[in-house]
């Protein structure tokens, strides 16, 4: 496994919202990311910048390329879009952070 992270950033005023949203995951899109590799998935508020970290656990041999085409995510985004930054295909603007340290 490879830890993965990833910084996204929540529209103003949707803090409950987005928690509402994903404390309701749809139980298809929780699947999907489990049997694609994803583990152990995280995603932290820092509520002054409205920065959203996301941490994950990823396979060694991740797709990256799958789950952006994948139905079940881009009605996700869709669903997602009216409270993130997102790019034009409603994809979450997501910047990969570079890990400096790790203890276990």
């Amino acid at each position: 496994m490879v830890r993965n992270a990833f910084k996204m950033k929540l529209k103003p005023g949707f803090e409950a919202e987005y928690k509402k949203r994903h404390d309701e995951i749809w139980p298809e899109l929780a699947s999907l990311l489990s049997e694609t590799g994803i583990q152990d998935y995280s995603i932290f508020l820092d509520e002054e910048t409205l920065i959203l970290f996301a941490v994950q656990k990823i396979n060694a041999d991740f797709d990256f390329d799958l789950l952006p085409n994948h139905p079940i995510v881009k009605k996700w985004w869709a669903y997602m879009g009216d409270i993130m930054e997102t790019n034009p295909d409603n994809s979450p603007v997501a910047i990969g952070l570079k890990e400096v340290f790790h203890l276990d």
